[in-house]
């Protein structure tokens, strides 16, 4: 039986240790070096442009955020291929997103 989880609900979440202060995140799926991520922006988040190994994707479900001086409110959505600067990110309300990560390359 596969395991369900509840994207709202108070478990599972963990302080994102490799991001801001006050970020946290609940793993859904971390296999193959691929992970599938929701993320907790707190208020006032701000995260350097970086670049990642594999495509990113960014689903924004609650709240928003600016990236390169454009606001992506709930309902917007981004991918990077791998090896794309993206960001600075920040969030003045923080926001909820969900980030997955795919070895996948996309031209």
């Amino acid at each position: 039986m596969k395991k369900i989880m509840n994207l709202f609900d108070d478990i599972h979440w963990e302080e994102a240790e490799e991001y801001p202060k006050g970020t946290t995140y609940k793993v859904l799926r971390d296999q193959n070096n691929a992970k599938t991520v929701l993320l907790k922006l707190p208020e006032g988040f701000h995260m350097a442009p970086h670049t990642h190994i594999t495509t990113e994707q960014n689903f924004v479900l609650k709240g928003e955020y600016t990236s390169g001086g454009v606001k992506y409110p709930a309902g917007s959505y981004q991918i990077f291929s791998s090896g794309d600067e993206h960001g600075p990110f920040t969030s003045e309300g923080g926001a909820l997103v969900l980030v997955v990560w795919d070895p996948l390359i996309i031209n």
